[in-house]
């Protein structure tokens, strides 16, 4: 597949943040910015009890509202957590999966979110699977390594057709939250040792279909010089997503960018 072919992708990650009538403010306050940019798939993630409001603000428009997190199991003794099934009644499409956040706070492993990526894909919905390095493993000059073992942990047991509906994001540790950016290289080897594991695994033409973005302080300082990298498909972002004129930047200056380079 022509990379130039991969549809460009603006996700944003609302973590904790917006109660239901603030999402439902950020969406009608957003919808004006991205109207008719249709070359891309803009999507945000939100938290669960905003997911209702934010879609309800969101219709009839270009954007399309996802969740945080999915419970691997279908049903059962799981106090506080949410199904697949749950959520595609609902009407959600999309689903962050593996985010360092439930990583780090919440004991997440490269087993359970490949349980999580099994459960919602056969529910039929899409998955924005996380991977990244911590600023240890950096150090060590280990990245490529991680993000490969990650990639075959996470994705075990998953079929190349299933990897349709999988979009990768990467996301150094180190660098969420934290003002620290990689660099536009760092970022390109990081995904193009991706696309290497899923050659590998798979086959050339999964390695070139599964769009792979970038995630770690993105702003509009940044966004167009990771954009332009050949491997680079688009953003997951975090504190920029919760700003209206930030955002719109960012989507503005990825877009045109990607108009004219790929």
């Amino acid at each position: 597949m022509n990379p130039s072919k991969r549809r460009t992708v603006i996700a944003g990650n609302w973590k904790m943040n917006f109660t239901p009538a603030e999402a439902t403010a950020f969406i009608n306050a957003i919808k004006p910015m991205v109207a008719g940019k249709d070359n891309c798939d803009i999507i945000f993630c939100a938290p669960y009890v905003t997911i209702a409001a934010a879609q309800a603000a969101a219709e009839g428009s270009n954007i399309k509202i996802g969740a945080e997190n999915v419970h691997f199991a279908e049903k059962g003794a799981y106090t506080g957590e949410v199904s697949a099934q749950m959520l595609t009644a609902c009407g959600v499409e999309y689903v962050i999966i593996g985010h360092s956040e439930r990583r780090q706070y919440f004991g997440e492993t490269d087993e359970t979110v490949n349980l999580r990526t099994k459960a919602a894909l056969a529910a039929g919905m899409k998955v924005i699977l996380c991977l990244g390095e911590v600023k240890e493993q950096r150090l060590s000059g280990i990245t490529d390594e991680v993000v490969a073992m990650q990639t075959k942990l996470d994705l075990a047991g998953i079929s190349a057709e299933d990897l349709k509906n999988v979009i990768i994001a990467y996301e150094p540790v180190w660098a969420i939250g934290t003002g620290m950016v990689a660099t536009p290289q760092s970022a390109q080897d990081a995904a193009q040792a991706f696309r290497e594991h899923l050659r590998a695994t798979f086959n050339e033409h999964v390695a070139q279909a599964v769009r792979v973005l970038y995630g770690g302080s993105v702003s509009s300082k940044n966004a167009v010089e990771l954009i332009t990298e050949p491997d680079v498909d688009g953003f997951l972002i975090g504190g920029a997503a919760l700003d209206v004129d930030e955002l719109t930047r960012v989507c503005t200056l990825t877009l045109a960018t990607t108009s004219s380079h790929k």
